[in-house]
């Protein structure tokens, strides 16, 4: 047999033929699965070198390791630490040598103070993006630090409730390059300092007042910004229509404007507002005034309104009607929840909406196939339809939908009465990424067959009670849809390993949610650990049939997960153990373990060294010595104690009913 000829025989590697603008362009294509980048760095140390030096952004799973992660990748831009509760002073000083540093996101981060913040803006003179929500112990002197950020373009300080109008007023008058800023939840934040910011800051493109006390003193230089794209000012309170009568002009270069949960403006103060509004494309007015046709006369001058959100409005058939009339460019409409919602108002506002494309009527109850047929003959471009709990339509109206809207990438039919003619119908929609049938008690494997033979870009599947599921169904879906990453078959009680070795074919999956499923057993979770590297989320609570040798080759395998939750699993103190190798492991709620003693659940939690959050049981708090509560917690671990009692479970008819009483 003639031996193989190899580069190497001619004196160099073939590799090196490569030019570095072709492996920097290869590097540009491996994003969408964590572990291309890994293998790409270890193939030789030319690309390891290449790979540190081509990473622009990074997410630390561990504070601990950012001197080695820093040390290794020199160039990068976006720091995202959200994945690490504990990040100090120190921590910050040394992310201060990164020096080609323009973005940071420390919203899940606490322990650190204006000190640290104020070593990281002087070192890092390019940032222009910081994320600070959260931070509720920062005070007036971080703000300050802040401020010495003079390139800063983007700040978010969602809930850092203990900064006042002093620390806002430094931040106006240093980082006047700013144009976008979040103060959403900061309770201690009014006009005076709104102000500031409004008449230093000429920049600002999106401005966030949610929930802010203030009044509409400010909103005079609010309006004046020239180039005002975004305004939120969800559940401010102190604004009412007749404060807003006596602004002379509203924002001409506005895009969007959020006003849920305003519950003191009408569409007399909305009116105020968008007065010579030529550019507004999205109105969000949730949870406000009735829409009624003098609501309805306030848009009319919108000419550009593409998206109306009136999410949990009292809404009137007329008041739909002319919206219809005065706004037939929509392309997204959302009324969830909304009250007095009937076949006539949503029938007279969708028939003119040619170029509608998203469409949510969550939990409107009183609607029926008559408004159904109505969307699916005028709405045919639609792309995304919500409609859970509509549970007046009829089975037959699901059909329209397949055979009329065959765009459809986002299809939500939870608490429905769809069957399997429904979902044969909705098989037609071949660009479906999203489909939720959760609760829909009419479905079978055989319905499900359909979608999987003819949806192959199905990504996400909720199927969360729907118990006419069993294994056919999802071995249908594993097979024709092999791009899926989300699977919800919680209580689906006829589900056994077969569907799990059958999802193990799914690479992509990282979400597998599957409580209640007794007759699974550890084998199955043992494929899915195999098979399904990029698993993050694992829900198993109430299999009861999965042990300690389903947690050694989750250990293993599954070194991407962050979240699991083996309430009521047979899991020991061996199984909770194993999974200290997860060096990723973030999220643990662990009820009901028999098999779980305090010694080994002491060890677990020492072991676990990634842990932020752990849910146990109340009885096992007196168990805990108090000094090693307050170490985990200072490591960054945040325990939640529950007194919840051990539940049988109901059938699903029996369950469904008590949940609509």
């Amino acid at each position: 047999m003639k031996k193989q000829t190899s580069g190497n025989e001619f004196g160099y590697n073939r590799l090196d033929l490569l030019s570095e603008e072709i492996i920097l362009s290869i590097l540009d294509c491996l994003n969408e699965n964590p572990f291309d980048r890994k293998s790409f760095s270890l193939v030789c140390k030319s690309f390891y070198a290449i790979e540190s030096w081509h990473r622009k952004s990074l997410k630390p799973l561990r504070s601990e390791h950012l001197t080695k992660i820093l040390s290794r990748y020199p160039n990068v831009t976006h720091l995202d630490l959200s994945l690490c509760p504990r990040i100090t002073d120190t921590s910050l000083s040394l992310m201060s040598r990164s020096k080609m540093l323009r973005s940071i996101d420390l919203s899940r981060s606490k322990f650190f103070t204006h000190v640290g913040l104020s070593n990281l803006v002087t070192n890092c003179s390019n940032l222009v993006d910081i994320d600070l929500s959260n931070a509720t112990e920062l005070r007036d002197l971080a703000a300050a630090a802040i401020a010495e950020a003079r390139n800063l373009e983007k700040l978010w300080l969602g809930r850092c409730k203990s900064i006042t109008d002093i620390g806002i007023g430094c931040i106006a008058v240093g980082c006047r390059k700013l144009r976008l800023i979040s103060l959403k939840w900061c309770l201690s934040v009014g006009d005076l300092g709104v102000g500031l910011l409004a008449v230093k800051c000429k920049e600002i493109r999106s401005l966030d007042l949610s929930y802010l006390p203030i009044t509409t003193k400010c909103l005079p230089s609010i309006l004046n910004l020239e180039h005002l794209e975004d305004l939120v000012l969800e559940g401010c309170l102190g604004i009412d229509d007749d404060s807003l009568a006596v602004l002379k002009q509203g924002c001409k270069s506005l895009e969007m404007l959020d006003m849920s949960n305003c519950l003191n403006v009408s569409h007399v103060g909305l009116s105020s507002l968008t007065t010579d509004n030529g550019h507004l494309q999205q109105l969000i007015f949730a949870y406000g005034s009735p829409v009624t046709p003098a609501f309805a006369e306030s848009l009319h001058k919108l000419s550009t309104l593409q998206s109306i959100k009136l999410d949990g409005c009292t809404v009137t058939p007329l008041g739909l009607k002319a919206i219809g009339n005065w706004c037939a460019s929509l392309r997204e409409i959302s009324l969830s929840k909304c009250l007095g919602l009937t076949d006539d108002g949503l029938s007279s506002l969708v028939t003119k909406q040619r170029d509608l494309r998203k469409l949510d009527i969550t939990c409107c109850r009183k609607i029926t196939h008559v408004s159904i047929a109505h969307i699916t003959n005028s709405c045919m471009s639609l792309v995304s339809l919500r409609m859970e709990s509509c549970s007046r339509v009829s089975k037959e109206a699901f059909v329209l939908i397949g055979q009329r809207c065959h765009f459809l990438e986002e299809l939500d039919l939870t608490d429905n009465e769809i069957d399997d003619e429904g979902l044969k119908s909705i098989s037609r929609c071949s660009k479906l990424s999203s489909l939720k049938l959760g609760i829909c008690l009419n479905i079978t494997d055989k319905g499900l067959a359909h979608i999987g033979m003819c949806c192959s870009k199905l990504a996400e599947l909720d199927l969360y009670r729907s118990a006419g599921i069993a294994d056919p169904g999802i071995l249908s879906i594993a097979h024709g849809c092999p791009g899926l990453e989300m699977i919800n078959i919680a209580y689906c009680k006829d589900i056994t390993d077969s569907s799990f070795i059958s999802l193990s074919k799914c690479s992509k999956l990282n979400t597998l949610e599957s409580r209640g499923c007794p007759l699974v057993t550890s084998l199955g979770l043992a494929a899915i650990a195999v098979g399904c590297k990029q698993l993050n989320k694992l829900d198993i609570k109430k299999c009861y049939n999965i042990n300690d040798s389903g947690m050694i080759p989750l250990a293993h395998f599954s070194q991407n997960l962050r979240q699991i939750n083996l309430s009521y699993t047979s899991v020991t103190d061996v199984g909770l153990l194993s999974l200290a190798s997860i060096s990723c492991l973030q999220n643990m709620t662990i009820l009901h373990l028999k098999g779980l003693t305090p010694r080994g659940l002491v060890a677990a939690l020492l072991a676990c060294g990634g842990l932020t959050k752990v849910k146990l049981q109340a009885s096992f708090k007196s168990l805990l010595a108090p000094p090693l509560c307050e170490h985990l917690e200072a490591r960054g671990c945040a325990f939640q104690w529950r007194e919840k009692m051990f539940q049988e479970e109901l059938d699903p008819k029996c369950w469904k009913l008590q949940l609509e009483q």
